[in-house]
């Protein structure tokens, strides 16, 4: 039987849909890149906003329409969220979407269609709930793997619904993260990318402090085949200046912090109930710059929160800048029904897309100064794919800092780069990615 993946939302969702690609590979699958030809379609949905949640239902829809006879299958946030979705067969939550090949299963072995409300009802998440351990999962890429460490989130922030998605924290056991990443680097990927609904909780379901999550990153830097630790999304009021010091202590790791941040305004931060101050902020990545002089450091803001004044946008801007970041991912504010945020009084749309266009402005300039400030210099890159050309052949990849980078070779044999780190001297910038030279001579 043919199987047709697609998937929405965030890193989790995907790192979610390698595992259970695996479980069907496993028991005899065959993928198929055309829902048009697959006997089973699976959608892991997302609804982090309203938007979500209809691109989720929509992609149900489209593949129910394109394909009447395949089973289709709703796993993921929005599953979990809704109480049931009319064109879908068999539906998993956010907790049991490890047990969607057994439903399947019994699906298929019940040469019959099952009662719908009986099998699309989703056992709600739970304080009491522990970490759905996939196991070790493949992530496509071939060079960078993302490990999923966490799941759930204990924070509540009036504009999200994830916590009620997800449920509360519950975190994997040590041994079967190091064991996943032994796996991976046996196979050659070269990065691992810690992943988690919220990274920073940890351990926090067993009592543990941030210092739990920095015992794992040691244990992972200890696997030569791993030669560069990479982090998800960091909460600035959980990393203390220990786990900052702990951290510079590991010379595999990235000088790149994704610190979310959502507003510069100490007032929008309040309604958004996101508990700690810019100025907490700041000190966190005055602090890490300390150690990370020349970071990478990017982050998330919503733009047009309810009731934000042109005062408090002005106020973020401001912040941006201070900060110094060199990415900003921009999200207008989007109700999600469910939410305190969806209660409060809402600012007109055409405000939000202007606050967003002028936002994304000025990170599309950060971004390329930030590019810039590496020409003429020396960079490590790890290579992840390659394209030849008449004249020459182009390796790709990201530099430690995470900058996407485009270097010219006279290689003969590219793939012998693939998952290695090499040096090259950047010389240029365009569309906001390095360009490179490259001479087999300095290859490390």
């Amino acid at each position: 039987m043919k199987v047709y993946f697609y998937t929405l939302g965030c890193r989790v969702n995907q790192y979610e849909t390698d595992a259970v690609r695996e479980h069907f590979l496993e028991a005899g699958f065959e993928l198929t890149e055309n829902p048009e030809d697959a006997d089973v379609c699976v959608v892991n949905t997302c609804t982090v906003t309203s938007e979500a949640d209809r691109k989720s239902r929509q992609s149900l829809r489209k593949m129910a329409r394109l394909n009447p006879n395949a089973i289709i299958c709703a796993m993921g946030c929005a599953a979990e969220m809704t109480d049931g979705f009319v064109d879908a067969d068999i539906v998993c939550g956010t907790r049991d979407k490890h047990l969607l090949l057994e439903k399947l299963q019994e699906y298929i072995s019940s040469n019959a269609k099952l009662d719908h409300k009986s099998e699309h009802a989703v056992p709600p998440v739970t304080r009491e709930d522990t970490y759905a351990d996939f196991g070790t999962v493949l992530s496509p890429e071939g060079t960078r793997a993302f490990v999923k460490i966490e799941d759930g989130c204990n924070n509540f922030c009036t504009y999200c619904i994830i916590p009620f998605a997800r449920g509360r924290v519950a975190s994997r056991e040590k041994n079967s993260i190091l064991e996943e990443v032994r796996n991976l680097s046996e196979r050659g990927f070269s990065e691992i990318c810690l992943t988690g609904i919220h990274l920073c909780s940890y351990g926090k379901d067993r009592n543990e402090d941030i210092m739990s999550l920095l015992d794992v990153i040691e244990e992972i830097s200890k696997f030569d085949g791993v030669k560069r630790i990479s982090l998800g999304s960091l909460e600035p009021k959980s990393i203390t200046d220990d786990f900052i010091k702990g951290l510079a202590s590991i010379d595999k790791i990235s000088p790149h912090f994704h610190l979310s941040l959502q507003s510069g305004s100490d007032t929008v931060l309040k309604r958004m109930n996101r508990h700690y101050s810019t100025e907490l902020y700041l000190d966190r990545v005055n602090e890490l710059r300390k150690y990370y002089p020349n970071m990478s450091l990017t982050t998330d803001v919503i733009c047009g929160f309810p009731e934000e004044t042109d005062e408090e946008f002005q106020e973020t801007i401001d912040f941006v800048k201070k900060a110094r970041f060199n990415k900003i991912h921009v999200f207008p504010y989007s109700i999600r029904k469910g939410t305190k945020a969806a209660s409060m009084n809402q600012v007109d749309g055409a405000i939000k897309k202007e606050r967003s266009k002028n936002l994304i402005e000025w990170s599309n300039g950060a971004e390329t100064d930030f590019a810039n400030s590496f020409v003429d210099k020396d960079v490590e890159v790890l290579v992840e794919a390659y394209e030849k050309t008449p004249k020459s052949t182009i390796l790709k990849g990201y530099t430690n800092e995470y900058v996407y980078t485009l270097i010219t070779s006279d290689v003969d044999n590219p793939e012998h780069y693939i998952g290695k780190i090499i040096e090259v001297k950047a010389i240029g910038v365009a569309n906001m990615q390095i360009i490179a030279k490259f001479s087999v001579k300095n290859s490390l």
